[in-house]
């Protein structure tokens, strides 16, 4: 964060700017090793379509890479593949970017999905589940990422500024099959995945929203009724998702509360389904909300406050730092099942439910393996930010 702060001086940015950005990362939640684009760190900055399509070879090519090799995959097996970045829609497609990089066959079924928000990812998990429904025994590779870079606001409107603060670089890819062969060896298996879109609503519609400002810059804006938008969209989530994973005594009480209304609405204990929580490390605020409002304790939200802390809020991908870092505390055990939270613009709350099916699923390119050892740690309300 020292050289967020230099940054900003280096590149004049208003005082006031300045000062408030200093002030969100101080509450941030986040550590001194969250990851930045190359461009950020050049001066002057280089918010450039030449190096984002960088970054994001950077990205993509990495994990993509690195899955491959650990599931000892050929590229030429890979079926489908659908890759997300909601900010950063080039032509050529990122996907098409992929495909040339591991020389994939041609016949390969493509998708390359933008303007989903942070909650692209579990998007991309639904539709590479609907596409394997329909070709058997396939192999569905999808990569959730975003790029930071070309989409660094310049301006001084505060709810613009937010998005410079709060997003961070990151990638993940995730292998997914319907062949026979593979039941036996896979990590999970996917049980429930519920979307709710509250685009109807004017608010939920607009509360995330890229746009110009007075200066005709382009910014995204995040408004500050985004916690309140997100509850209604978790709560309309979970109202579909409870029937199919709370147990029937679960549902009885809280049926039974909204019948009589004569205290608050009971709150399912969502822990007698889910021995593990993956919560859109979107922000400490958000990550706060929903362990409030969800009755869960500090070690349940553990993955995703040590994930903001490490690495930020790496978009679409948060959720697949979390449940590495579930795996890399040795905690993921066979018959587990894991619940992942994500929110995006639009306004959309999805939610994936996996069921494990190894007692150790650590892998060689999690990425926390090398210092897993060192969480989790005591994070402070308010971290002072010194100029190097």
């Amino acid at each position: 964060m020292a050289f967020y702060h230099e940054r900003l001086h280096l590149e004049n940015i208003h005082p006031d700017a300045t000062l408030f950005q200093l002030k969100i990362l101080e509450k941030s939640g986040f550590g001194e090793q969250t990851g930045i684009p190359e461009s950020l760190a050049r001066t002057p900055i280089q918010n450039r379509v030449s190096s984002s399509t960088e970054e994001a070879s950077t990205i993509l090519f990495q994990v993509v890479s690195n899955l491959l090799k650990t599931t000892d995959t050929n590229p030429k097996a890979i079926d489908v593949l659908i890759c997300n970045s909601s900010m950063f829609a080039p032509t050529p497609s990122l996907s098409s970017m992929v495909v040339r990089k591991f020389r994939m066959r041609s016949n390969i079924k493509t998708f390359n999905l933008s303007g989903m928000g942070c909650s692209a990812g579990i998007i991309s998990v639904g539709l590479a589940r609907d596409l394997l429904k329909v070709y058997p025994g396939c192999l569905a590779l999808v990569v959730s990422t975003e790029m930071l870079g070309l989409n660094w606001y310049t301006g001084e409107n505060k709810s613009m500024l937010l998005t410079n603060c709060l997003f961070r670089m990151g990638g993940a890819a995730i292998l997914m099959s319907n062949r026979k062969k593979d039941k036996g060896t896979s990590k999970y298996e996917l049980q429930h995945l519920v979307r709710t879109h509250r685009g109807k609503d004017g608010d939920s519609y607009s509360c995330v929203f890229q746009d110009v400002d007075e200066d005709k810059k382009v910014g995204v804006s995040i408004s500050k009724e985004i916690l309140q938008v997100a509850g209604g969209a978790l709560k309309a989530n979970v109202a579909s998702l409870g029937p199919m994973v709370l147990p029937y005594s679960e549902q009885l009480r809280y049926l039974v509360s909204l019948i009589g209304r004569k205290g608050s609405i009971y709150v399912p204990k969502f822990k007698r389904a889910f021995q593990h929580f993956c919560i859109h490390a979107g922000g400490k605020a958000v990550i706060q909300a929903i362990q409030k409002n969800l009755k869960l304790n500090d070690e349940d939200v553990e993955p995703s406050k040590m994930t903001l802390y490490r690495f930020g809020n790496t978009s679409s991908s948060s959720i697949w730092y979390e449940l590495s870092y579930v795996e890399a505390k040795g905690k993921m055990q066979k018959g587990d099942h894991v619940w992942q939270i994500a929110f995006g613009s639009g306004f959309k709350c999805c939610s994936a439910v996996w069921k494990c099916n190894q007692s150790r699923v650590i892998t060689r390119d999690n990425a926390w393996v090398d210092d897993i050892h060192l969480y989790p740690v005591a994070i402070p309300a308010t971290a002072k930010i010194s100029e190097r």
